[in-house]
């Protein structure tokens, strides 16, 4: 059998595994890389080297850098390549699960109590 047909008979069955057309394959064999995938990932190096200069930069400054060096794109996808990959501003704050976070005491414990246990098993009463 030639090589040719070989071949033939691998991306038949490839494409009717994968349940594809033949001819979207062979446009992917032909160009493997979109034009929006190859300009998406020039802006994220360029991001991800304004990031690695300057890791307090947030998004905004990652994007007028970018700018800079030659990768003009918009805020919000500047936001978006920042997210989806996480870079964030070394001094951004971390939220916790809620939203909430512990505030001081509401008031000075006056009677020095202390709630701590001697043995186990111990009764409490107030």
């Amino acid at each position: 059998m030639s090589e040719l047909a070989a071949e033939g008979i691998s991306v038949a069955l490839t494409c009717r595994v994968l349940n594809i057309a033949r001819q979207v394959y062979y446009r992917w064999l032909a160009e493997p890389v979109a034009p929006a995938e190859l300009e998406e990932a020039y802006r994220a190096n360029a991001l991800f080297n304004a990031h690695l200069d300057d890791p307090e930069f947030g998004y905004r400054y990652l994007h007028e850098e970018a700018a800079e060096a030659g990768q003009p794109m918009a805020a919000r996808t500047a936001w978006r390549i920042c997210s989806d990959n996480r870079w964030w501003s070394a001094f951004s704050k971390r939220r916790s699960k809620n939203g909430k976070r512990p505030g001081p005491p509401v008031h000075d414990d006056l009677v020095r109590r202390k709630f701590a246990v001697n043995r186990p098993n111990e009764l409490w009463l107030t």
